[in-house]
């Protein structure tokens, strides 16, 4: 009764969409009588309201909740404002209102916040440009019919006590996070090469565009969430090609299991235990995880991404693990799929390290999680032979998605190919200070989509004096129209003239 008037509350004063009243359908069957926090906690969070909405609703949900404990009151009304704040900023990219991230000479500004700029900040107007786009949130988009059936699926094969989806989602979560967020919460060591300014997109030394959607995995277990998928936007400097691009998107999801939980379908399963004393890590489990918990909870997760994988690719296909490693979980795995006679890498997973758990406040249970890019399930999936082609606008491209039906079969039909044109670039290094991903980035700030793929094609040694030389063919094409040789020969210089002057290189053209 109490869950069913809070909702109907929410859903008669506000313009709640259509969607998110259909994920509230399992409300019918909740006993009238009875009412379980986690699950009003977790419908609540699941419609992402807007922080004003929260504070509105406040009057009206305080006398309902005035008998929770303070602390999980405390908990939803916090999250619920920081959710909803989060939701109504990234939600104004959909009508055109999103502040436009500014580079300053002294700050940074992105979704309306401004961050003070040092020698560690590296991120650039091309890339910025990308943050509140939110393609995985943009109906008919093909990353969201990816999100979309992924969600669905969870949805229906995994039920809570109640009716309810186990599995709460969360997609709008900022994609500016704190270092501290976006590594040192994952125990992933200060030295790590992913750590490196290369590979990443920094606002200054603390602060930076999550490299992937993990970032987020602590706060949410923290919440008291014990099931949830997460998906967003991640950035990372990489190189140019048709596979790679400085923004994709992931999908993540994460379950807790308590001791009860994991072994409550085992014969004599209360005599077992999630954890041991005096134990030792080996390459099956962690020093402080029992074997047999662990060899529950990786079946668990094997079986639960082998039935997502079957969903979407088709019950007869064929999959293998391949043991991998992680620095936030442990035993690790990557899943790959056979598809059209290659085998590919389609996610990685593992058993959460129980630090993490520790510090999140779930040091009683053990979890596992999952990730995987939406682009190469979409390139996969749907025959996309581009991955720049996610950010175009030409309608051509979009009404290939707009289908009635989320698992309808999609195959992509190419737009017209228009040829490519190619330039070379050639270039002494500097003694010391360049790295490739540094002249990728200003490859892509200068001719952004308009540039296909860059390759190393000769590196040179001068014998006498040692100075090292790289030559490097940039490939532009259009998604679109015929470029001209004119256009291309325009860019290109001003690729030659910046590489100069930023990166301190000096041509050989």
């Amino acid at each position: 009764m109490l869950i069913r008037k809070i909702v109907k509350l929410i859903l008669k004063r506000f313009n709640i969409p259509v969607e998110t009243q259909a994920r509230l359908r399992w409300l019918n069957n909740i006993p009238t009588l009875q009412c379980d926090r986690r699950c009003l906690y977790l419908s609540l969070m699941s419609l992402q309201l807007h922080g004003p909405v929260i504070m509105i609703l406040g009057p009206s949900l305080l006398p309902h909740l005035q008998l929770w404990p303070r602390p999980l009151l405390h908990r939803l009304l916090s999250d619920l404002w920081t959710n909803g704040c989060v939701a109504s900023c990234r939600r104004l990219s959909t009508d055109g209102h999103t502040p436009q991230p500014v580079i300053g000479q002294d700050s940074v500004e992105v979704l309306g916040r401004s961050y003070p700029r040092d020698d560690f900040t590296n991120v650039t107007p091309k890339t910025l440009s990308r943050v509140g786009r939110d393609l995985h949130n943009q109906m008919h988009h093909p990353l969201w019919l990816i999100k979309e059936r992924i969600k669905a699926h969870f949805y229906s094969s995994y039920i809570g006590r109640w009716g309810n989806p186990l599995f709460s989602v969360h997609d709008n979560l900022s994609p500016v996070v704190s270092v501290e967020q976006n590594f040192d919460s994952l125990l992933i060591p200060p030295d790590h090469p992913s750590r490196k300014r290369g590979d990443n997109y920094y606002l200054n030394r603390t602060t930076m565009l999550r490299a992937h959607t993990s970032a987020h995995q602590r706060e949410l277990v923290r919440s008291g969430l014990d099931a949830f998928l997460l998906a967003g936007d991640v950035y990372r400097r990489d190189e140019i090609d048709s596979s790679h691009y400085p923004v994709f998107h992931q999908m993540e999801g994460v379950r807790l299991f308590s001791n009860h939980e994991l072994f409550s379908q085992v014969c004599s399963g209360d005599l077992l235990s999630l954890f041991e004393r005096g134990g030792r890590r080996t390459p099956e489990k962690q020093e402080t995880h029992s074997l047999e918990a662990v060899k529950l909870l990786e079946f668990n997760l094997k079986q639960t991404l082998t039935r997502l994988v079957a969903q979407l690719f088709g019950e007869d296909v064929e999959i293998r693990w391949v043991n991998c490693y992680f620095p936030f979980t442990h035993p690790s795995f990557e899943m790959e799929v056979r598809f059209q006679g290659d085998w590919m890498e389609v996610l990685g997973c593992g058993v959460m390290e129980q630090e993490i758990l520790n510090s999140a406040g779930a040091g009683n249970k053990l979890g596992w999680a999952f990730g995987l890019g939406l682009e190469r399930l979409a390139m996969i999936l749907f025959s996309i032979p581009d991955i720049r082609l996610f950010w175009s606008q030409d309608e051509r491209f979009l009404k290939q998605f707009r289908v009635q039906d989320i698992h309808q079969p999609i195959v992509f039909q190419p737009l017209s190919k228009y040829p490519p044109l190619s330039n070379d670039i050639s270039f002494w290094l500097p003694d010391h200070g360049f790295t490739e991903n540094d002249f990728y980035e200003l490859v892509r700030s200068i001719g952004g989509d308009l540039v296909e793929k860059v390759t190393l094609v000769d590196e040179f040694t001068h014998p006498k004096t040692g100075r090292r030389s790289h030559c490097y063919r940039i490939i532009y094409r259009h998604m679109e129209r015929t470029l001209t040789q004119q256009e291309v020969r325009f860019v290109h210089g001003q690729i030659e003239g910046a590489a100069e002057s930023e990166l301190g290189v000096q041509g050989r053209y």
